[in-house]
Formats: structure tokens, C-alpha cells, sequence
């Protein structure tokens, strides 16, 4: 039997399993990878409804990654909602003085799907000196213009962020015929197209993207493979059926 490789999952826990934490859980284990999950927020929602969040403190969600990394062979990390961008500092710093290596690939959730508002105001020093230490930022288009505060389009907020590491803006915000996701990369720009699927909408299908794109540098495959696969697997899970919980196939 072979040998999975491991990726954690630094995320929040929604109850019906359609985004976050358990949904980030089913995407690494579809795509062959031993999901390990460490708890920021327990919320209160469902796939139509968001009621409330109670937020983890940052020192206990760096203790559970701590016993995670003096026990595993962790070298990717996905990362998604976190209460503010001073804890998600101390988290980053904390992971990367046990992996210097570590690859840490951020889904910055700032809006529930059903409506709820996380983060209003964006530090743009501090968020600066993040992204430096990451691998990937994977916004949807929202999350990236309310990431840079400029009149430029979305693709060029998405390339002033690429200055800093990669970033993959993911297109389901869109409102052509085909869903467009963009990732820039080295000076590089590659697209992922794939036709809109009618009743497509699905929630928590940003958490599954990013964390699909995460499984795949896991199992070894270069940043443009990965989310060339994870643009498939979203594909299939967009349209698994009609309701907004999608299946993981």
C-alpha cells in the first residue's frame, strides 16, 4: 500500500460540512492525501444561514498545529479563515519556525457565502509581510478587491498581490459563459477555463478549490499541474447535483 503524503488544514469548523475545516478535510482524502485539521472558529451556520462565530485564540490553534508538526512530516498548509491578519502573523511565524520549507497556501475568506462579514479593514503593511511568507494567496475576485484598495481591475489588483508570492484568482464570482481562473506565477499568467455548470453555485466551493490545489502539491505536482488538477476536481464538484452541499467524487 502506498504511503499518503500529509497536508493540514488550519480552518474553521462549519457544522454542515460544505465548507472550512471538514470540507477541506474530504477534498485532501478524494485527492489521496492524509488531511490533518487544527480548529480556528466554531460557527454557527449552515449552507443557507450564517448565525455566528466564536473564534479560537490564536495560542491554542498554534498549540494544536505544534503537537501536529513534532509528530508528521508536514510540508503544505491551507489556510482559511482566521479572525484577524495580527493572528494569522503569529501563526505563519510559528509554523515556519518549525518548517522553514513549509509551503503555506492561504485562503483569505473575508465574507461567508451566506452573507456574514469577517474582516472589514485591511492592514496593507502587515498583509504585505504575509504574503511574502506564503506560497499561494487564492482570493475570488471579492476577497481581491477588497484586498487592494485601488480603482485598477481585479486582474491587475491580483498582479500588484503577485508581487509578493503566487496567486490563483478564482473566477466563480464571474459572470461570463466560462468560469475563469487566473493564477499569476514568475511573471507568468496561465489560465484555467471551464464551462459555468447551471445550479453550479455551491457552498464552501472556494475552501474546496484551494484545498484541491494544496492536495496537489502534496502528492509533487508543479504549481500550474496543481491547479490545472484542482480546476477539474471543482469542476466535478460544482456539478455533483443541484442542491449547494456538492459531493465529493
Amino acid at each position: 500500500m502506498n504511503k499518503r503524503p500529509f497536508a493540514l488544514t488550519i480552518a474553521g469548523f462549519d457544522p454542515s460540512g460544505g465548507a472550512g475545516l471538514l470540507a477541506d478535510i474530504k477534498t485532501f482524502e478524494a485527492n489521496q492525501i492524509y488531511g490533518l485539521g487544527v480548529c480556528t472558529a466554531l460557527t454557527v451556520q449552515h449552507e443557507n444561514r450564517f448565525d455566528s462565530v466564536q473564534w479560537i485564540e490564536s495560542e491554542l490553534i498554534i498549540e494544536q498545529a505544534r503537537l501536529l508538526f513534532e509528530k508528521y512530516d508536514i510540508q503544505y498548509v491551507k489556510i482559511g479563515l482566521i479572525k484577524s491578519l495580527e493572528d494569522l502573523s503569529k501563526i505563519i511565524n510559528a509554523l515556519l519556525s518549525w518548517n522553514p520549507d513549509l509551503k503555506i497556501i492561504w485562503d483569505p475568506i473575508l465574507k461567508a457565502s451566506a452573507g456574514f462579514n469577517f474582516h472589514d479593514e485591511i492592514n496593507a503593511n502587515l498583509l504585505k509581510t504575509i504574503l511574502k511568507q506564503i506560497y499561494v494567496l487564492t482570493p475570488n475576485l471579492p476577497e481581491a478587491n477588497l484586498l487592494v484598495n485601488d480603482s485598477i481591475n481585479t486582474e491587475e489588483k491580483a498582479q500588484i498581490l503577485a508581487e509578493n508570492c503566487a496567486v490563483f484568482l478564482k473566477g466563480g464570482h464571474g459572470d461570463l459563459d466560462e468560469s475563469k481562473d487566473v493564477l499569476f506565477y514568475k511573471n507568468q499568467r496561465f489560465e484555467y477555463l471551464a464551462k459555468r455548470i447551471e445550479h453550479g453555485e455551491k457552498h464552501g466551493s472556494g475552501c474546496v478549490l484551494s484545498s484541491a490545489i494544496t492536495a496537489n502539491l502534496a502528492k509533487g505536482l508543479p504549481l500550474e499541474k496543481a491547479c490545472e488538477e484542482a480546476k477539474k476536481y471543482i469542476t466535478a464538484f460544482l456539478g455533483s447535483n443541484n442542491s449547494l452541499l456538492g459531493y465529493h467524487l
